[in-house]
């Protein structure tokens, strides 16, 4: 399936035009207390009668998007598009309790928006459905968040992961259709076996002249099985996904590469569900899957469901790309290590005179699920939260929460590098 560019434009059109509200309303806010902070400091200076302006000095904060290559030389011939990717987005009684009484989460990922809605493409794990009331507890999460995300810049939701079907088919392509009335659309899942053949398992975004497929697949589904009559529904990684996770779908991997390969798009994304929840181990299937996709045609691969940020690497020769773990991008951060995660950008390039596109350089922004008491949980980006922090700002997090940012810069670095 090939998306239309010109709507996809105006998808992102529509977005900037309500971030903007949002921002202008937060700006008043701040611009409010700002300027009765600035007021009590004119009064303070007065009393003690200092000529002087108090000296600053300047705080040693971490640039926002931590770069662990070097940026390429900009070169005017070339075409470059930025892919942005985020981990997780859980559905949990706190997530859903996240948008208040309203259901409004466009505060919650107000932050963090920039990030996704500045790249050229932008995609996401989201791990629930879109099934109606009750809401959180059983997984299910308000169509408001949905829209919440599309207005914050996303394009492409994986589907493809431990609850495709966690409410039966009817959840399935109630949460398709969820997604995309929200203007976005659902990766690795059909809401029937002739839309899975019809849909033929990937996705192409057409860019700047640039093509990029994307497939979406996962490991298993909780331990649940398709119901008989829907293969396809789901792209799944094994055969045995409903057990032990050892046989790799091997068969139904390829017929999937193998009908991209016919579209012959410039670039192919995996976003790969696997692995094992809190655990850092890379097993000998993942390994073997990499090896699998990378040999029919693959340049990216990007997982989620450890819930923890696990090792990056770029071979540069090839532009071959492996993340095998972006972490949680919003849940309950109740469990250490899955509080923070990064929002990844891939650069792709593609050269003028030989017509050749290849990853050329990655990035990552690393990101905190705010949990403090009394307020709702919220995503944030840890350098201009800690440099908020550091400045006094009115809305800043807490001590314990500045600190549990400045753990986690750490543990990013380590994890990502393979430290």
């Amino acid at each position: 399936m090939t998306l239309d560019p010109e709507q996809m434009r105006q998808r992102r059109v529509q977005r900037q035009q309500q971030r903007e509200k949002e921002r202008k309303k937060t700006l008043i806010k701040m611009a409010t207390a700002g300027c009765f902070l600035l007021l009590s400091a004119a009064v303070i200076l007065a009393t003690i009668n200092n000529p002087k302006s108090p000296s600053q000095t300047p705080q040693d904060t971490t640039a926002e998007n931590i770069q662990n290559t070097q940026p390429s030389p900009a070169d005017p011939e070339n075409t470059v598009i930025h892919l942005a990717v985020a981990g997780d987005l859980n559905v949990t009684e706190a997530v859903v309790n996240a948008g208040g009484s309203d259901y409004n989460y466009e505060k919650v990922f107000l932050d963090v928006a920039p990030l996704l809605a500045n790249a050229d493409i932008t995609a996401l794990n989201f791990e629930g459905s879109l099934y109606g009331a009750p809401y959180g507890s059983d997984r299910s999460a308000p169509q408001s968040m949905a829209q919440a995300l599309s207005n914050a810049g996303v394009d492409l939701v994986q589907l493809a992961n431990s609850y495709s079907i966690y409410k039966g088919m009817d959840g399935l392509s109630s949460t398709i259709n969820g997604i995309r009335s929200a203007g976005m659309e659902p990766l690795g899942v059909y809401e029937s076996a002739a839309a899975a053949k019809k849909g033929k398992g990937y996705t192409i975004c057409n860019v700047q002249g640039i093509s990029v497929a994307f497939v979406a697949f996962t490991k298993g589904m909780d331990g649940m099985a398709l119901p008989p009559g829907n293969d396809g529904c789901v792209n799944l990684l094994y055969t045995d996904y409903a057990s032990d996770y050892q046989e790799i779908n091997v068969d139904g991997i390829t017929k999937i590469l193998s009908a991209v390969a016919k579209e012959k798009p410039d670039i192919t994304v995996a976003l790969l569900h696997w692995g094992s929840e809190y655990n850092d181990t890379i097993s000998t299937s993942q390994n073997d899957i990499c090896t699998l996709m990378q040999e029919n045609g693959v340049d990216a691969i990007i997982g989620t469901h450890s819930h923890y940020v696990q090792q990056m690497t770029l071979d540069a020769s090839t532009g071959n790309f492996i993340a095998y773990s972006l972490g949680d991008f919003f849940g309950d951060a109740t469990r250490s290590g899955s509080e923070y995660s990064v929002i990844l950008d891939l650069e792709i390039t593609q050269e003028a005179k030989s017509g050749k596109t290849k990853i050329t350089n990655f990035s990552y922004t690393p990101i905190f699920t705010v949990a403090e008491k009394d307020k709702p949980l919220r995503v944030l980006r840890i350098d201009d939260a800690m440099a908020a922090y550091d400045a006094g700002y009115i809305d800043r997090v807490s001590e314990d929460t500045y600190k549990a940012m400045e753990y986690a810069l750490t543990r990013i670095e380590k994890r990502i590098s393979g430290e």
